[in-house]
C-alpha cells in the first residue's frame, strides 16, 4: 500500500514486507516525481520500503532537487538549503514511519543530490547508489564515511556526465573513507539492464 502522509516533503511511501531488506530512498530526475522510481525500487530491492520524494524545485515546470545555472552547472547555495531540507524530510520520515537509515538510489538529479547528502549530512544515509551522477559541490566540507557502501554507475556514452567528472566524484567519496565501487556500463545517460542487474546484485549484499 501507499501513503502520502503530510510531511515536509510531497511524497510516497510503501511499507516494508521482507525483513533485512534495506528501506530506499529513491531520488529521481529532473522532470520525475515521486512515483517515478518506485518500479525501480521494487525491482532493485524486493520486499523494502520505500521512501519517494518529490523535488521541491521547478525547472520549466519539472520537478528537481536543487536548482541548475546551466546543464552541469550547479547553484551550489541551492544545493546545500535543499541538501540540508531533504535531510530533514529524511528524518520526519522515519520517525512517522519507523524506518532505520535508508540507502540511497538516485538517477541523475536525484543522484546528484544524494551525493550532496553524503558529503554536508553523512548521517543522513546508510549508503547510496548514484546512477549518472556528477561532482555536486566544488570544495565540500570533510566528510566522514567510514566504510559506507557507495556504488556509483557511469555511462560509457553519456553526453551529460563527463567520465573524468565520475571519476572525481568516486575519488572524493573514496576519500572520505565511502567504500566505493565504480562501473561504467554501456549505455548513454538512461538506465540500462546493466544498471538494474549491478545495483541490485550490489544491494543484495548490503542485507
Amino acid at each position: 500500500m501507499t501513503s502520502t502522509t503530510t510531511l515536509s516533503f510531497i511524497h510516497r511511501f510503501e511499507p516494508g514486507t521482507g525483513p533485512g531488506r534495506p528501506p530506499l530512498l529513491l531520488l529521481h530526475g529532473t522532470g520525475g516525481d515521486e512515483a517515478d522510481l518506485l518500479p525501480l525500487g521494487r525491482a532493485l530491492s524486493p520486499g523494502s520500503a520505500l521512501l519517494s520524494p518529490r523535488g521541491k524545485v521547478l525547472e520549466n515546470g519539472m520537478p528537481r532537487f536543487f536548482r541548475r545555472l546551466a546543464e552541469g552547472v550547479f547553484d551550489e547555495d541551492d544545493l546545500r538549503r535543499r541538501a540540508d531540507e531533504l535531510a530533514g524530510f529524511v528524518a520526519e520520515a522515519r520517525q512517522a514511519y519507523g524506518l532505520g537509515a535508508p540507502v540511497a538510489v538516485g538517477f541523475s538529479n536525484g543522484a546528484n543530490i544524494a551525493a550532496a547528502l553524503l558529503l554536508l549530512r553523512p548521517e543522513v544515509l546508510a549508503g547510496a547508489a548514484l546512477l549518472r551522477a556528477m561532482v555536486p559541490l566544488r570544495d565540500p566540507p570533510a566528510a566522514d564515511l567510514a566504510g559506507r557502501p557507495v556504488l556509483i554507475l557511469s555511462g560509457a556514452a553519456d553526453p551529460i556526465v563527463p567520465a573524468g567528472n565520475a571519476a572525481r566524484l568516486a575519488a572524493m567519496l573514496t576519500a572520505a573513507g565511502a567504500a566505493v565501487r565504480h562501473e561504467t556500463v554501456p549505455a548513454g545517460h538512461g538506465l540500462s539492464q546493466a544498471d538494474l542487474a549491478i545495483t541490485q546484485d550490489w544491494l543484495g549484499r548490503l542485507q
